[in-house]
Protein backbone atom coordinates (compact mmCIF):
# COMPACT_ATOMS: atom_id res chain seq x y z
CA UNK A 1 0.00 0.00 0.00
CA UNK A 2 2.93 2.43 0.89
CA UNK A 3 4.47 1.78 -2.55
CA UNK A 4 0.75 2.35 -4.32
CA UNK A 5 0.62 5.48 -2.70
CA UNK A 6 3.89 6.93 -3.52
CA UNK A 7 3.68 5.98 -7.10
CA UNK A 8 -0.04 7.65 -7.33
CA UNK A 9 1.14 10.93 -5.27
CA UNK A 10 -1.41 10.21 -2.24
CA UNK A 11 -1.02 9.23 1.61
CA UNK A 12 -1.47 6.09 2.37
CA UNK A 13 -4.43 6.82 4.25
CA UNK A 14 -5.99 8.08 1.15
CA UNK A 15 -5.47 5.00 -0.10
CA UNK A 16 -6.85 3.51 2.94
CA UNK A 17 -10.06 5.48 2.77
CA UNK A 18 -10.52 4.47 -0.85
CA UNK A 19 -10.23 0.95 -0.37
CA UNK A 20 -12.75 1.63 2.81
CA UNK A 21 -15.17 3.41 0.52
CA UNK A 22 -15.09 0.76 -2.43
CA UNK A 23 -13.27 3.29 -4.52
CA UNK A 24 -10.49 0.36 -5.64
CA UNK A 25 -10.69 -3.39 -5.79
CA UNK A 26 -9.35 -5.40 -2.91
CA UNK A 27 -5.63 -6.36 -3.27
CA UNK A 28 -4.53 -9.57 -4.40
CA UNK A 29 -3.24 -11.40 -0.98
CA UNK A 30 -0.65 -14.34 -0.25
CA UNK A 31 -1.07 -14.35 3.55
CA UNK A 32 -0.10 -11.32 5.27
CA UNK A 33 0.86 -9.51 2.33
CA UNK A 34 -1.50 -7.22 0.08
CA UNK A 35 -0.40 -7.38 -3.53
CA UNK A 36 -1.53 -3.77 -5.79
CA UNK A 37 -1.24 -3.92 -9.51
CA UNK A 38 -1.46 -1.48 -12.31
CA UNK A 39 -5.18 -1.37 -12.04
CA UNK A 40 -5.14 0.07 -8.65
CA UNK A 41 -2.53 2.63 -9.82
CA UNK A 42 -4.42 3.46 -12.75
CA UNK A 43 -8.35 3.58 -11.05
CA UNK A 44 -5.90 6.06 -8.26
CA UNK A 45 -5.30 8.42 -11.43
CA UNK A 46 -8.54 8.29 -12.23
CA UNK A 47 -9.88 9.38 -8.81
CA UNK A 48 -7.80 11.89 -8.86
CA UNK A 49 -8.30 13.55 -12.88
CA UNK A 50 -12.09 13.21 -11.66
CA UNK A 51 -12.09 15.25 -8.99
CA UNK A 52 -9.96 18.07 -10.42
CA UNK A 53 -12.69 18.22 -13.03
CA UNK A 54 -15.39 19.03 -10.41
CA UNK A 55 -16.86 14.87 -9.67
CA UNK A 56 -17.47 14.01 -5.88
CA UNK A 57 -16.27 10.74 -4.21
CA UNK A 58 -19.90 9.92 -4.09
CA UNK A 59 -20.22 10.33 -7.47
CA UNK A 60 -16.90 8.80 -8.62
CA UNK A 61 -18.10 5.58 -6.12
CA UNK A 62 -21.33 5.56 -8.52
CA UNK A 63 -20.06 5.84 -11.34
CA UNK A 64 -17.41 3.05 -10.96
CA UNK A 65 -20.40 0.67 -10.24
CA UNK A 66 -22.24 1.67 -13.55
CA UNK A 67 -18.96 1.10 -15.19
CA UNK A 68 -18.52 -2.55 -13.14
CA UNK A 69 -22.20 -2.96 -14.44
CA UNK A 70 -21.53 -2.38 -17.63
CA UNK A 71 -21.08 -5.08 -20.45
CA UNK A 72 -17.42 -6.11 -21.70
CA UNK A 73 -16.45 -4.88 -25.01
CA UNK A 74 -15.52 -8.01 -26.41
CA UNK A 75 -19.35 -8.72 -26.17
CA UNK A 76 -20.47 -5.88 -27.62
CA UNK A 77 -18.47 -6.16 -30.49
CA UNK A 78 -18.04 -10.00 -31.14
CA UNK A 79 -20.93 -9.27 -33.65
CA UNK A 80 -20.67 -11.98 -36.92
CA UNK A 81 -19.82 -10.18 -40.01
CA UNK A 82 -17.85 -7.31 -41.10
CA UNK A 83 -18.92 -3.75 -39.61
CA UNK A 84 -17.85 0.31 -40.68
CA UNK A 85 -18.12 0.92 -37.45
CA UNK A 86 -14.43 2.02 -35.79
CA UNK A 87 -14.54 1.93 -32.27
CA UNK A 88 -12.64 4.39 -29.78
CA UNK A 89 -11.34 3.53 -26.79
CA UNK A 90 -11.58 6.21 -23.76
CA UNK A 91 -10.21 6.47 -20.89
CA UNK A 92 -12.66 7.87 -17.85
CA UNK A 93 -11.38 11.24 -18.13
CA UNK A 94 -11.41 11.52 -21.35
CA UNK A 95 -15.06 10.98 -21.49
CA UNK A 96 -15.82 13.65 -18.69
CA UNK A 97 -13.49 16.10 -21.05
CA UNK A 98 -15.88 15.33 -23.83
CA UNK A 99 -19.21 15.67 -22.27
CA UNK A 100 -18.12 17.90 -19.20
CA UNK A 101 -20.53 17.96 -16.67
CA UNK A 102 -22.73 15.68 -18.49
CA UNK A 103 -21.53 12.13 -17.10
CA UNK A 104 -23.77 11.14 -14.67
CA UNK A 105 -24.37 7.69 -13.41
CA UNK A 106 -27.57 7.90 -14.93
CA UNK A 107 -26.40 8.84 -18.02
CA UNK A 108 -23.74 6.55 -17.95
CA UNK A 109 -25.92 3.84 -17.32
CA UNK A 110 -28.09 4.76 -20.06
CA UNK A 111 -25.25 4.52 -22.31
CA UNK A 112 -24.07 1.15 -21.27
CA UNK A 113 -27.44 0.05 -21.72
CA UNK A 114 -27.98 0.82 -25.14
CA UNK A 115 -24.80 -0.59 -26.02
CA UNK A 116 -22.68 2.42 -26.57
CA UNK A 117 -20.24 1.96 -24.30
CA UNK A 118 -18.44 -0.86 -23.27
CA UNK A 119 -15.82 -1.67 -20.58
CA UNK A 120 -12.27 -3.17 -21.19
CA UNK A 121 -9.99 -3.16 -17.91
CA UNK A 122 -9.76 0.43 -17.48
CA UNK A 123 -10.83 1.80 -20.26
CA UNK A 124 -14.13 2.51 -22.01
CA UNK A 125 -14.98 1.60 -25.36
CA UNK A 126 -17.41 3.36 -27.65
CA UNK A 127 -18.58 1.16 -30.15
CA UNK A 128 -18.92 4.24 -32.98
CA UNK A 129 -16.65 7.09 -33.03
CA UNK A 130 -19.50 8.28 -36.12
CA UNK A 131 -21.99 8.17 -32.92
CA UNK A 132 -19.45 9.33 -30.47
CA UNK A 133 -18.93 12.63 -32.79
CA UNK A 134 -22.23 13.38 -33.48
CA UNK A 135 -23.83 12.98 -29.16
CA UNK A 136 -20.42 14.80 -28.44
CA UNK A 137 -21.27 18.13 -30.99
CA UNK A 138 -24.92 17.73 -29.86
CA UNK A 139 -23.93 17.62 -26.38
CA UNK A 140 -21.88 20.94 -27.16
CA UNK A 141 -24.60 22.64 -28.76
CA UNK A 142 -26.43 22.83 -25.80
CA UNK A 143 -28.16 19.40 -25.63
CA UNK A 144 -28.65 17.56 -22.98
CA UNK A 145 -26.38 14.66 -22.93
CA UNK A 146 -29.96 12.61 -21.38
CA UNK A 147 -31.95 13.91 -24.59
CA UNK A 148 -29.36 13.00 -26.93
CA UNK A 149 -29.17 9.38 -25.53
CA UNK A 150 -32.86 9.56 -25.38
CA UNK A 151 -33.06 10.15 -29.11
CA UNK A 152 -30.25 7.49 -29.41
CA UNK A 153 -32.78 4.49 -28.05
CA UNK A 154 -36.07 5.92 -30.27
CA UNK A 155 -33.43 5.93 -33.61
CA UNK A 156 -32.06 2.22 -32.63
CA UNK A 157 -35.82 1.34 -32.38
CA UNK A 158 -36.29 2.67 -35.90
CA UNK A 159 -33.14 1.30 -37.56
CA UNK A 160 -33.83 -2.18 -36.56
CA UNK A 161 -37.19 -1.90 -38.12
CA UNK A 162 -35.55 -0.89 -41.08
CA UNK A 163 -32.86 -3.13 -41.06
CA UNK A 164 -35.24 -6.22 -40.95
CA UNK A 165 -37.98 -4.53 -43.74
CA UNK A 166 -34.26 -4.53 -45.90
CA UNK A 167 -33.21 -7.94 -45.23
CA UNK A 168 -36.52 -9.63 -45.72
CA UNK A 169 -37.17 -7.23 -48.98
CA UNK A 170 -33.81 -8.62 -50.65
CA UNK A 171 -34.00 -12.51 -49.16
CA UNK A 172 -37.44 -12.31 -50.09
CA UNK A 173 -37.22 -11.45 -53.60
CA UNK A 174 -33.53 -12.85 -54.61
CA UNK A 175 -32.81 -15.23 -52.45
CA UNK A 176 -30.74 -17.52 -55.13
CA UNK A 177 -29.19 -14.70 -57.15
CA UNK A 178 -25.42 -14.53 -56.81
CA UNK A 179 -25.25 -11.07 -58.12
CA UNK A 180 -27.44 -9.87 -55.33
CA UNK A 181 -26.20 -9.91 -51.63
CA UNK A 182 -27.08 -8.16 -48.38
CA UNK A 183 -23.69 -6.38 -48.54
CA UNK A 184 -23.43 -5.26 -51.92
CA UNK A 185 -27.05 -4.07 -51.35
CA UNK A 186 -25.76 -2.51 -47.91
CA UNK A 187 -25.10 1.41 -50.00
CA UNK A 188 -27.82 1.17 -51.54
CA UNK A 189 -30.11 0.77 -48.11
CA UNK A 190 -28.21 3.59 -46.78
CA UNK A 191 -28.61 6.13 -49.67
CA UNK A 192 -32.34 5.39 -49.33
CA UNK A 193 -32.69 6.05 -46.28
CA UNK A 194 -30.41 9.13 -45.76
CA UNK A 195 -32.08 10.73 -49.02
CA UNK A 196 -35.54 9.73 -47.14
CA UNK A 197 -34.40 11.37 -44.01
CA UNK A 198 -33.24 14.39 -45.94
CA UNK A 199 -36.60 15.12 -47.95
CA UNK A 200 -38.54 14.31 -44.31
CA UNK A 201 -36.53 16.96 -42.79
CA UNK A 202 -37.17 19.15 -46.14
CA UNK A 203 -41.13 18.82 -45.31
CA UNK A 204 -40.90 19.00 -41.91
CA UNK A 205 -39.22 22.74 -42.02
CA UNK A 206 -41.54 23.73 -45.09
CA UNK A 207 -44.39 22.87 -42.95
CA UNK A 208 -42.88 25.32 -39.87
CA UNK A 209 -42.58 28.24 -42.60
CA UNK A 210 -44.96 30.83 -42.40
CA UNK A 211 -47.52 31.09 -45.31
CA UNK A 212 -45.63 33.74 -47.11
CA UNK A 213 -48.46 34.06 -50.45
CA UNK A 214 -51.50 34.29 -47.39
CA UNK A 215 -49.24 37.09 -45.54
CA UNK A 216 -49.22 38.97 -49.09
CA UNK A 217 -53.22 38.47 -49.88
CA UNK A 218 -54.08 39.83 -46.19
CA UNK A 219 -51.37 42.78 -47.03
CA UNK A 220 -53.29 43.24 -50.31
CA UNK A 221 -56.73 43.10 -49.07
CA UNK A 222 -55.60 45.74 -46.44
CA UNK A 223 -54.45 48.28 -49.05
Amino acid sequence: MEELAKEAGITVRTVRFYRERGLIPPPRREGRIAWYDEHHLARLRTIAALLERGHTLNGIAELAEAFEQGRDVAELLGMDGPSEETPVRLTPEELADRFAGEVTPENLSAALDLGYLGTDGDEIVHISRRLLDASTTLVRKGIPLAAVLEAGQRVREHTDALAELFLTVVRTHAPDDADVSVEMLRPVAKAVVEAELSLALDRRLAGEKPDEDAGAGARGSAG
